[in-house]
């Protein structure tokens, strides 16, 4: 085959992926949690007996709410199977992703991850940190971090809900990772706003969780925190998702 009908297939099949894309429809999620009751005073943790610690005010973030009722740390990702990823995410596919500890605390408390990206556990504190993390049916790790260090994870498989993190030196110290075989995962601002963007259009299955309760029953969600929700191309508001005091008592 001629270069020049080379290069004639190559024109053709790159307008013909770019058309395929263009015809799709995508579409942004996004919503507001807020808290129905009265905001609790963050518990401070007694971090004096701690070297390096007691200089950090450091609070129990199970259950955090802002000043104006916005609930963080709401978890909400797309369950459905084989759900169809917008090419762009392919840019990001591979990426590091780091999870720090620093001023005696994970940040951030809740660290979204797709399974072929590279968890980085990192330790910006100027001391050692133990690290305690048991991925289900995946290779549990119990490493020493000293000041600076990090260790690298690789998942090999996604997970249903939230892997806990914990640090048996710093016993108040706990973080999730949110471990998942697509980007569709959003997680609540102080303000409890969320956003996820470049979902397929039409209907998709969504859980809902959150620390306090497990699965969370709010909005149109089930008892398991799954919603199934229509995405229309273009912006899909749910507006305010008001979430009682009592949807955040663990679910037996």
């Amino acid at each position: 085959m001629s270069t020049y009908l080379v290069q004639f297939a190559f024109v053709v099949a790159t307008l013909y992926l770019t058309a395929g894309t263009a015809q799709a429809q995508w579409g942004t999620l996004r919503g507001r949690f807020v808290y129905d009751g009265k905001a609790p005073t963050p518990m401070k943790f007694d971090t004096a007996k701690e070297p390096g610690c007691a200089e950090h005010e450091v609070v129990d973030e199970q259950l955090v709410v802002g000043g104006d009722g916005g609930l963080a740390n709401v978890v909400i990702y797309v369950s459905s199977k084989d759900v169809k990823v917008h090419p762009d995410y392919a840019t990001t596919a591979n990426d590091t992703v780091r999870l720090d500890q620093k001023n005696c605390r994970f940040d951030p408390h809740i660290l979204p991850i797709r399974r072929s990206q590279t968890l980085e556990l990192h330790n910006s504190d100027p001391f050692s940190h133990n690290l305690v993390f048991s991925p289900i049916l995946d290779l549990a790790i119990n490493p020493l971090l000293r000041s600076g260090d990090k260790f690298d994870y690789h998942f090999r498989r996604g997970q249903k809900l939230p892997v806990p993190i914990t640090d048996n030196l710093h016993p108040w110290m706990k973080g999730y990772v949110v471990v998942r075989d697509n980007p569709y995962v959003g997680v609540s601002k102080e303000d409890g706003t969320f956003e996820i963007v470049k979902l397929p259009a039409g209907e998709l299955e969504f859980t809902l969780w959150h620390e306090e309760s497990g699965w969370l029953q709010v909005g149109k969600a089930d008892r398991k925190g799954k919603w199934v929700i229509k995405i229309g191309d273009g912006d899909n508001d749910l507006g305010k998702i008001v979430v009682a005091p009592n949807a955040l008592e663990i679910k037996k």
